[in-house]
């Protein structure tokens, strides 16, 4: 019953649309050789008759509704020739878009059907190609021809919007009509039929705060006076609706998250008119005394605010500044605080918003002011000096303990407390300076002298009575004032010569003075000859009246011959008071020299003059000398003593020591050299036991001990040889006073194999029977003479 009604409904659509001239049909047609018409309808323009030719088959577009729901194929058309004579040797072949899957076309008949449900929003139409064909022999009956099959649209699509949420944001206290955003939606029908892509916005919520244009989709605000300090945020629901907004259409929304900006409506405000502040006297300046705030509930640059001083009882006591990162007004200390002087500070603080906005003067003013009330508080403060730095004065002569001034210091607080003064001696090492404990008077300890010093820094520390650490310092520098006590005495060490043909009255030196002396008006020398030189003199000086003087000479010739070397005293004084004078010598050689006064030659002494070795400079290397050959001596002195110092001269100089006597003895006949029984016999002690490391002074009579017997302890014979050796030197008293090692070569007694030597038969030669050695042949001879004989012929 579905399909009957799409045909019908298609027919009557293609029907209409097929006789419109709007739709742009055009008849395809084929001519076919066989069946032609026999009417003639007119001429053309050259007179030939017209024919009329009956149409092969023609259709240009089809219509197919898309999102079919039946359960049928669905029918779409059908193609047709007048070939086609019902017989099934016709066949209609349909090629191009979606031929054989989405549309399929029977062969005998040349109906085409819709396989699958169509979408116009993924392909409004499809291009095909259809044509006619001799079933037997493939033969083309009919030529091939294209058409479309156009999808018919339906309201089958919602509008979508293009966000969803959209974010909007407009100034609060905005008038009516203030817009805020417009929304779009998007319906993928088809537009150009009929209204199912015809979009209407409407509000759902949102009311009724903000409206909505139904057609261009624009948000308006909608009532006047929006705060953002009471609400801040708003949730708008817009829907849109095709159809033209009529019943059955299909909508789609979104929401729009609308913020009210904030604009400076609201001025700043302190919340309190008093504020109270209390600081200690000793702050520091520059420190933060308190700090304030005004509120503002706008935000951002609408809360900036200014804070300022408009009256205070203390001025430039205080100012405030402004913290931009927490609009706070923080008060700086500018001056010092004192509490014996004033206790208590009042300032009137303003406060105002940096930008103002116009529109809301009505709402103002957009300032506030408040009181701030700062209360001293007193803190034990160490002493005040009554200036930052002293100065003092005292002439060099004066005597010891001169006082040179005072210093006064002070207690600021109510209690007043005595001071105690005192020098800092890290500042007066040498102690020259001290302070009167309780009056502050300086003076001095010893005499002083401005040549060495001419100032002397020192610092005086107060200290309270009451609270020692409770201290201050104070500078004071003392000026040494200058005296005339030093004489002026030559520049430098003059030295020069005087020609052999040198005239009267010719300047051969000029010479200066110094004085370590600094009088107020410079200095001022005078030069003169020595009175008692004044007499015999061969040279004279002439004043220069400027701190200089001349030497001249007072004869025409010198001779070397009779005499080589002149000492001239010249006498120097200065002008001030007491006027101070030394006397100077000045030495002048007599030399050879050429016409124009040039020095040629000059005796042995005045060469070593020139040389620059004074009888001075001789004397001290002569002295150098002696005192080198007195090192020589007192060392080889030293080193002939140190031969009778102990070999072993270092508790860590431990080793065996090698004594060499360079004895030579008699040979093999010589048996009285030593006393050979000691090797022999190593338990007898020799009667006189010495030292060898040192050489004796005194000789002491050796103890003897009796040699203990072995015990039957293993090696019992080596530990007591070892502890009667140690007992002896222990009580030795030849020995030094420092530990020392002695080795001794002892194998003990009670050897299972017995000795292997004949040494120690010397003291039992009568139980020991020698005469086996004269079997041993004639290499043992001589021992078997000196052994093996009787006793009667070795006494003889």
């Amino acid at each position: 019953m579905d399909r009957r009604k799409v045909c019908i409904f298609m027919v009557l659509w293609a029907m209409v649309h097929l006789s419109s001239p709007g739709q742009g049909l055009r008849a395809l047609r084929r001519t076919t050789g066989g069946r032609r018409g026999s009417g003639l309808t007119g001429q053309d323009a050259n007179g030939v008759p017209l024919r009329r030719s009956k149409r092969g088959w023609m259709w240009n577009q089809f219509f197919l509704l898309e999102e079919y729901t039946g359960s049928d194929l669905q029918y779409v058309g059908k193609l047709h020739s007048d070939s086609d004579r019902g017989d099934g040797s016709v066949k209609y072949v349909l090629t191009g878009e979606g031929a054989g899957t989405l549309f399929k076309i029977d062969e005998k008949s040349g109906d085409i059907h819709a396989t699958k449900r169509l979408d116009r929003e993924e392909k409004a139409f499809y291009i095909l190609h259809a044509k006619a064909v001799n079933r037997f022999t493939n033969e083309a009956l009919e030529g091939e021809s294209e058409f479309i099959i156009k999808i018919h649209d339906i309201n089958d699509n919602e509008p979508r919007f293009t966000k969803d949420p959209y974010m909007a944001r407009v100034p609060e206290m905005s008038d009516i009509g203030t817009s805020v955003i417009q929304v779009t939606a998007i319906d993928a029908d088809d537009a150009t039929y009929g209204n199912s892509a015809k979009v209407v916005y409407s509000i759902l919520e949102g009311q009724p705060y903000f409206s909505v244009d139904p057609e261009t989709g624009l948000i308006k605000t909608a009532l006047p006076g929006m705060d953002r300090e009471v609400k801040e945020n708003y949730q708008v629901v817009i829907q849109a609706k095709d159809m033209a907004g009529q019943m059955g259409g299909l909508s789609g929304t979104t929401t729009v998250s609308i913020t009210l900006s904030d604009v400076n409506d609201n001025p700043p405000r302190f919340t309190k008119t008093l504020y109270e502040f209390r600081v200690p006297e000793s702050i520091e300046l520059g420190s933060a005394v308190g700090v304030i705030r005004a509120m503002d509930v706008d935000i951002g640059q609408n809360a900036e605010m200014d804070y300022r001083i408009i009256g205070s009882d203390g001025p430039g006591m205080f100012e405030i500044t402004t913290n931009r990162s927490t609009q706070e007004g923080v008060i700086l200390l500018r001056k010092p605080l004192d509490y014996e002087r004033k206790r208590q500070y009042s300032l009137r603080v303003q406060v105002e918003n940096v930008h103002i906005n116009p529109r809301f003067y009505s709402k103002g003013p957009f300032r506030d002011e408040a009181t701030i009330k700062i209360i001293v508080e007193d803190v034990d403060e160490p002493p005040v000096f009554e200036r930052a730095s002293y100065v003092m004065e005292v002439k060099e002569d004066a005597p010891k303990n001169t006082a040179i001034g005072s210093v006064s210091a002070s207690d600021p607080d109510d209690k007043n407390s005595l001071v105690r003064y005192t020098i800092d001696r890290r500042t007066d090492m040498d102690r020259v300076f001290n302070i009167h404990a309780g009056n502050g008077s300086v003076f001095i300890l010893r005499e002083l002298d401005r040549e060495e010093n001419a100032w002397h820094n020192i610092t005086v520390i107060a200290t309270e009575f009451t609270n020692p650490r409770q201290i201050s310092r104070v500078p004071v520098y003392v000026r040494v004032l200058d005296v005339n006590d030093n004489p002026p005495t030559f520049a430098n060490n003059y030295e020069t010569f005087v020609c052999e043909n040198a005239k009267a009255n010719q300047v051969i030196r000029t010479v200066g003075a110094t004085d370590p002396d600094a009088p107020l008006g410079g200095h001022r020398f005078f030069f003169s000859l020595a009175q008692e030189a004044a007499g015999k003199a061969n040279f004279s000086v002439r004043d220069n009246k400027n701190n200089t003087a001349s030497i001249l000479t007072r004869r025409n010739s010198y001779s070397t011959l009779q005499k080589s070397v002149y000492h001239v005293p010249v006498v120097i004084s200065d002008g001030e008071f007491p006027m101070q004078s030394s006397t100077s010598t000045l030495t002048i050689r007599v030399c050879t020299c050429d016409r124009e006064g040039n020095m040629k030659a000059c005796n042995a002494e005045a060469l070593t003059a020139r040389a620059g070795l004074s009888t001075g400079a001789l004397v001290a290397i002569l002295l150098c000398v002696i005192i080198l050959l007195m090192i020589v001596v007192l060392f080889a002195a030293l080193r002939r003593q140190r031969k009778k110092e102990p070999l072993i001269i270092s508790k860590e100089d431990v080793r065996d020591n090698v004594v060499s006597y360079n004895d030579e003895g008699g040979g093999e006949e010589d048996t009285q050299a030593f006393d050979i029984g000691t090797l022999r016999n190593p338990e007898a002690i020799e009667d006189s036991k010495q030292r060898r490391d040192i050489v004796p002074e005194a000789f002491y009579p050796p103890i003897r001990r009796p040699v203990l017997p072995p015990t039957r302890d293993n090696n019992g014979d080596v530990r007591d040889f070892i502890n009667q050796r140690l007992q002896d030197n222990d009580s030795d008293p030849t020995a030094p006073p420092y530990d020392s090692l002695a080795t001794y070569a002892y194998e003990g007694n009670g050897s299972v194999a017995e000795s292997l030597s004949s040494l120690e038969s010397v003291t039992t030669e009568s139980d020991q029977d020698y005469n086996y050695l004269s079997e041993w042949g004639p290499r043992f001879k001589k021992l078997a003479d000196l052994y093996g004989g009787d006793d009667s012929d070795r006494d003889s």
